[in-house]
């Protein structure tokens, strides 16, 4: 059992990541919101949430790059290490991930996880969505016009986020929702 879930779930990112530093930024600001949030929403699973904040893009280091498809080379990445069920499956399927499979031809290999509670997602969903690539606080949409910005039309990323923006919109509707109730400003 790993005693400080999100503190070794740092360490595991940042010692893949340091060599890449727009992306170890972004996830250094996707982890401080995401525990933000979870503390927030006061929810059973905020160190699984802020550990999968950690990993969420662990899967483009270089060295864990194994099919291309970030998701699930950071998932069997962290499964790899050790970290609970839980927080493997929300890297596996963070930020419509399964869109992007199915553009990839890889949804066998996403198929590998099982799907997390989409009200735990949608909080690891929400945190991605809301930090730039530099790690600043980003509006969602900005942020989906951002990622479109950076790819080609007709490649994987772009198709995907295409396809999957109004669920991603969503999910950042429904945390802002649950953040209301409990008397936190949305964002």
């Amino acid at each position: 059992m790993i005693v400080d879930l999100a503190a070794h779930a740092r360490t595991l990112a940042e010692r893949q990541l340091v060599e890449v530093p727009r992306r170890w930024a972004h996830v250094q600001g996707v982890a401080a919101t995401a525990a933000e949030i979870a503390s927030a929403l006061n929810t059973d699973h905020a160190d699984d949430i802020v550990a999968a904040a950690w990993l969420h893009d662990v899967g483009y280091a270089p060295d864990l790059a194994k099919t291309g498809f970030h998701p699930v080379d950071g998932a069997r990445f962290a499964r790899d290490q050790g970290m609970p069920d839980l927080v493997v499956r929300l890297i596996a399927f963070h930020t419509g991930a399964e869109f992007e499979a199915r553009q990839r031809g890889l949804l066998a290999e996403l198929e590998e996880f099982t799907p997390p509670p989409s009200e735990i997602l949608d909080v690891v969903t929400f945190a991605d969505m809301t930090t730039s690539p530099t790690g600043e606080p980003i509006a969602a949409t900005d942020r989906v016009a951002e990622i479109l910005t950076r790819y080609e039309p007709n490649t994987p990323v772009y198709d995907a986020v295409s396809a999957s923006a109004p669920e991603l919109l969503a999910a950042v509707d429904r945390v802002n929702a649950r953040l209301a109730r409990v008397g936190v400003h949305p964002r």
